[in-house]
């Protein structure tokens, strides 16, 4: 019986959305950007990588064409040099949103079809009668920021107020968010994750996707970083996704990274949750070699978004995607005769973007295995598709969102 394994690039979209403009991502392009800013030595960085974006074995997989039947154009070194290896296409998001649980519930057979809930732009932004149930449940002596703002400027300007004051900060973006940010030692780790449990309760009556611990460490001396013990409380998928339908169809289920966060541990079988990319895809390779038959891995790899998107770092979002391409031969060897891979991406987030938020764009489909058919799998008019093949993959009747391409 057939494997399969998922693997989502978080925010690895290859522009193109023809509803960009409700976003205000007209022309935004992450993977096509990135490429055009290394041909053009911007991605270059000293000690990092240099030159044009070499990305071999996604090329050879058909990420190039994808592009270029995404946007019209093939990004540059994305050309492919020989036979492609694997199935090729590009999904369309139909969800509301461009943030994490709407890409991923879609991926897995469950549209976002509601209006989440959203934080207005303004200071503070957050409403008071949300503010003060926070800080009377959580026994605190108030709370800092109370606005828009990016993860890593928040905790620089508010650290050493919030370490000297035992107040957390609270913070938001356009996406449908309320984030906490708190000392690991001084405030404590366990402490965030109660305090966000209170505020996913809070939240539900605004229609907020998530509420995020953003757990960080270090000293107004040294400055401050923010660790890999980030949580997501996540509001449940509204219907069973393609985890819940193999899980009641007793399959193994094994999820990797932030996956069991943003389905709120429904489903999400086996989780396992290391730090960074390369920790993550080992992990998902490493579930691999024992899953039984008709098992599946469904892995997110949250580095390219968390840390160079959002950051509009370029030569770190580049570095990160020929990291990953040097591992594809590992995921080659991993899989067992009748395996599929699905590489994909959940939305946009182009670094050479204004502001620092998420893109709203198509993603690109890669698929390989023994025995799959090679070529063009087209535009998949959902995200759904994705869910909908590996079911079929797999041999679980599918009932829900979604056509596969097998």
């Amino acid at each position: 019986m057939p494997r399969a394994l998922l693997i989502v690039l978080d925010s690895v979209g290859i522009g193109g959305a023809k509803d960009a403009d409700a976003y205000g991502d007209v022309g935004a392009d992450t993977v096509g950007h990135i490429a055009e800013a290394c041909a053009e030595g911007r991605g270059d960085q000293a000690g990092l990588r240099q030159g044009q974006l070499h990305l071999p074995h996604m090329t050879a997989l058909g990420l190039g064409l994808a592009c270029e039947a995404s946007t019209g154009r093939v990004p540059p070194g994305l050309a492919p040099q020989g036979p492609l290896k694997g199935a090729w296409g590009y999904g369309v998001e139909t969800s509301k949103g461009k943030d994490t649980p709407s890409g991923h519930w879609e991926i897995a057979g469950v549209p976002v079809t509601f209006d989440w809930g959203y934080f207005p732009n303004t200071i503070p932004t957050f409403p008071e009668a949300l503010t003060t149930a926070l800080i009377e449940r959580g026994s605190l002596p108030g709370i800092l920021g109370d606005m828009h703002a990016s993860g890593t400027t928040v905790i620089d300007e508010f650290g050493a107020e919030h370490m000297r004051t035992g107040k957390p900060i609270v913070y938001t973006s356009v996406d449908s968010v309320l984030q906490i940010a708190a000392h690991e030692e001084s405030f404590g780790l366990e402490r965030l994750y109660e305090l966000c449990r209170i505020g996913r309760e809070l939240c539900d009556e605004y229609k907020i996707g998530r509420v995020i611990a953003r757990p960080f460490v270090g000293s107004p001396e040294t400055g401050f970083k923010r660790t890999g013990n980030r949580k997501d409380f996540a509001t449940p998928p509204p219907s069973d996704t393609t985890l819940d339908t193999l899980t009641k169809a007793g399959r193994r289920v094994v999820t990797v990274g932030k996956i069991g966060d943003i389905f709120a541990h429904r489903g999400t079988g086996q989780e396992i949750k290391p730090n960074g990319n390369d920790a993550c895809l080992s992990a998902a390779l490493e579930a691999m070699q024992d899953l039984p038959d008709g098992g599946f891995v469904f892995a997110n790899l949250v580095d390219f978004d968390s840390e160079f998107g959002h950051r509009r770092d370029i030569p770190g979002y580049a570095a990160a995607l020929e990291a990953f391409d040097r591992r594809i031969p590992e995921i080659e060897a991993a899989l067992r005769d009748g395996d599929i891979v699905i590489i994909t991406a959940d939305h946009g987030n182009d670094p050479s973007w204004r502001g620092t938020d998420h893109t709203r764009e198509h993603v690109p489909i890669l698929s390989f295995g023994s025995g799959l058919k090679l070529g063009t799998i087209g535009r998949r008019e959902s995200f759904a598709d994705i869910g909908a093949s590996v079911l079929a993959h797999v041999g679980v009747t599918h009932r829900g969102k979604g056509t596969s391409w097998l």
